[in-house]
């Protein structure tokens, strides 16, 4: 039986869907489920066309951080591997941000993870962005929403 893995990526270049979902699948024990999430830049921000963002974290801190969101996942969920990249640095739209993918034996528990991973990493990462947009140079805090579904996986346990 293979031991868990979690293999988590602060980059500055893209990656490649498929490759990313042969490394889950083949550091996989047998599971059933593979769940994969990729997150786009997204043109149209709430302060006008985006021209690109640009992402700034804290090396070392930043991957205790999503390493930390995916033990609280394992606690609740029977999963195996986990694989989180997140790209920092000038991003356009259209571009790839962001990618979450996690095995399990069964499916549920494969998109309940993905999906608490996405709304904690969103929240309590310590990512910094700035967008540029037709109207101006923005920092971006965490949505409203955002914070309401990650505080709504606080209370639902």
């Amino acid at each position: 039986m293979k031991k868990p893995t979690t293999f988590i990526s602060v980059q500055e270049q893209d990656f490649d869907l498929a490759l990313e979902y042969t490394q889950i699948r083949k550091h996989s024990d047998s599971d059933g489920a593979i769940v994969t999430f990729t997150g786009l830049v997204r043109e149209l921000t709430e302060r006008g066309n985006l021209k690109y963002m640009t992402l700034e974290h804290y090396p070392g801190m930043t991957e205790k951080s999503l390493m930390n969101i995916c033990e609280q996942a394992r606690e609740r969920w029977p999963i195996g591997s986990i694989r989180i990249i997140h790209r920092i640095g000038k991003l356009p739209p259209d571009e790839q941000i962001v990618f979450v993918g996690v095995s399990s034996k069964h499916r549920k528990a494969a998109f309940a993870a993905t999906e608490f991973m996405m709304d904690f990493l969103k929240t309590q990462a310590p990512f910094w962005k700035k967008e540029l947009t037709t109207e101006g140079e923005f920092w971006v805090d965490a949505k409203s929403s955002d914070k309401h579904k990650a505080n709504d996986w606080l209370t639902s346990n």
